[in-house]
């Protein structure tokens, strides 16, 4: 049985046999001896001791574990045979000899101090990482701004988790150095020499006269201060330029792959497309046109941003840009004149009338007005300066208009009401404008007393959208009843201009046309009944462009364009436009 020794290595007790004990003892007399006329003596050994009080604690499982001779020979594996650095090798005659092979390590997560703003994080993940601490610290910056300073708290964890670099092994195994007896010699001698030749290149002279000026020292010192503020500041532009260069390229790149493919592959956006691009330029084309007059100048600013934070960056060559500016000039010529084609279909515009007709009721009759939808074009009545695409009976595309409005005068030549619709449309030239409108289909029907108008109107697909629009003209004249159903509010003009008349949101209310005003002539029936009766009645209108909404004692009812819900005694009634 071996007897065990406790010794203390580098302030950390182990248990080791006595073998191994004086085998590790040897060792370290004759690396002190090898070291003996050595700058930093005594701080080299330090570095060695702790480096291998470091390997024994990994390889130890427990307290109670005992180190023996195979614990030491790994060591010594990993720091180095003794001779390989000038050792006295009598001192290992029983030992055979090999040769030290060079040992790499992986970097470790340390706090660098020694070049450090703060706390040394960012100088630590660095080394780590294998980046310059400048861009880390520009990240964390950016970071922090966008986070809402939640980076601080990060920043905080990494400083307090992560150890602080104090020993020469410590800033080895960071910088992932084999911490072995070379490179800490190496290291400790490094920082002696540094020392040595600055003290060297002292100039006594200069700081003699520097003491004398401490207002001097103050302000160089400032000075540097400033100048690494702008440093670290100009980065940050540089970085922010880069970013906003970088992702608005990425985007219109991608947006040049997919809308380029638009004329190419058919889909329901390429559709409302064509029926806008009145210059049918491809689309391909106007994509790359924008790709190279948005794309360029951002270019230019991700290599501004490159060389603010690369300071030897290789310049693009003349050539490129001059190739560049060229596509650049060629690019917004060609937009701009698709521009000046697309802005002149709406330089005209003009209107054609349809022959007046008589609605076939007299004065004394009441005219009753409804809107009609089309599940085949409509399903939700409204007005809005739009279109859709749909399908004919024919399977033919038809653009669906929806700007349909309602116009009514007072007809003081005779006693006969009548409808006059008027279409009219944008174009490049009058003419242009003129056959545009004249190709707007528009129906209406008259059924008894109750006239049925249709809320939209149809035309081509090849006739292209330019701001079409019907006007549906009610001449009345005095004396006569109008019952405006409620669907029509959306239609009705609201303004009383030249010699139109407007129903003032009496739409479901009988009113009649007396000295040219309307008149309610039902609207007193609709009593309001004080809070202290037994019954309460609620009736509530609110209509706008997008959508209405009415409650009374019959429920409530929500229309707009994609829904339809109405609520009553029934239930729940849904009706959506798909």
């Amino acid at each position: 049985m071996n007897k065990t020794v406790n010794i203390n290595l580098a302030g950390i007790f182990f248990h080791i046999d006595e073998d191994a004990y004086l085998k590790l003892q040897r060792y370290l007399q004759s690396i002190k001896r090898s070291f003996t006329d050595s700058q930093g003596r005594e701080e080299i050994i330090a570095d060695i001791e702790a480096r291998i009080a470091e390997l024994f604690s990994e390889k130890i499982k427990d307290a109670k574990q005992v180190i023996g001779i195979k614990e030491v020979d790994e060591v010594i594996t990993v720091m180095g045979q003794p001779e390989d650095y000038r050792l006295d090798e009598e001192i290992f005659e029983d030992e055979p000899t090999s040769s030290y092979q060079k040992t790499t390590r992986s970097r470790q997560l340390f706090r660098d101090t020694s070049n450090s703003y703060v706390g040394g994080v960012s100088s630590g993940l660095g080394h780590f990482l294998g980046v310059d601490p400048i861009w880390l610290r520009i990240s964390w910056i950016l970071l922090t701004l966008f986070s809402g300073g939640g980076f601080v708290l990060i920043y905080a964890a990494f400083w307090i988790f992560a150890p602080e670099a104090k020993t020469t092994a410590d800033r080895l195994a960071m910088k992932g150095e084999a911490v072995n007896i070379s490179n800490i010699e190496k290291k400790i001698k490094e920082g002696f020499n540094d020392v040595a030749d600055k003290v060297k290149d002292v100039d006594y002279q200069k700081y003699s006269n520097k003491v004398k000026n401490g207002s001097t020292n103050f302000f160089e010192a400032l000075g540097d201060v400033l100048l690494a503020i702008l440093k670290v500041f100009s980065k940050f532009i540089g970085v922010i330029l880069i970013l906003v260069g970088g992702f608005t390229l990425i985007g219109l790149f991608i947006g040049l792959f997919v809308v380029g493919t638009f004329g190419l592959i058919e889909t329901p956006f390429t559709e409302y497309i064509h029926v806008i691009n009145h210059p049918n330029v491809p689309i391909w084309l106007a994509a790359l046109l924008f790709f190279f007059a948005v794309g360029i100048p951002f270019f230019f600013l991700l290599i501004l941003g490159l060389k603010i934070v690369i300071n030897n960056l290789k310049s693009i060559g003349t050539p490129a840009k001059v190739a560049l500016l060229a596509f650049w000039i060629v690019s917004i010529i060609g937009l701009t004149i698709i521009g000046v084609h697309q802005a002149t279909q709406e330089a005209y515009d003009a209107e054609i009338i349809e022959d007046t007709k008589e609605l076939g009721i007299t004065n004394s009759d009441t005219l009753k007005i409804k809107m009609v939808a089309n599940n085949r074009y409509i399903r939700s009545l409204y007005h809005k300066n739009d279109f859709k695409i749909k399908r004919d009976e024919n399977g033919n595309k038809v653009l669906v208009l929806q700007d349909i409005e309602i116009y009514i005068k007072e007809n003081n030549e005779d006693s006969i009401p009548k409808i006059t619709i008027k279409k009219s449309a944008e174009g490049n030239s009058y003419d242009n404008a003129k056959e545009r409108a004249s190709t707007i289909r528009y129906t209406y029907k008259m059924r008894g007393n109750s006239l049925l108008l249709n809320g939209f109107a149809t035309t081509d697909y090849k006739n292209k959208y330019n701001s079409q629009e019907v006007k549906i003209i009610l001449s009345i004249p005095e004396g006569i009843t109008i019952l405006a159903d409620d669907n029509t509010s959306r239609y009705n003009n609201s303004w009383k201009y030249d010699e139109y008349l407007t129903i003032d949101n009496q739409e479901g209310h009988h009113i009649q046309l007396i000295d040219g005003e309307f008149h309610c002539k039902d609207c007193d029936e609709a009593k309001i009944i004080e809070d202290d009766e037994e019954d309460e009645n609620v009736n509530i209108n609110i209509n706008n462009d997008n959508a209405k909404l009415k409650i009374n004692e019959d429920g409530l009812e929500i229309k707009s364009e994609e829904v339809d819900i109405k609520i009553d005694e029934n239930g729940i009634k849904i009706k959506t436009d798909n």
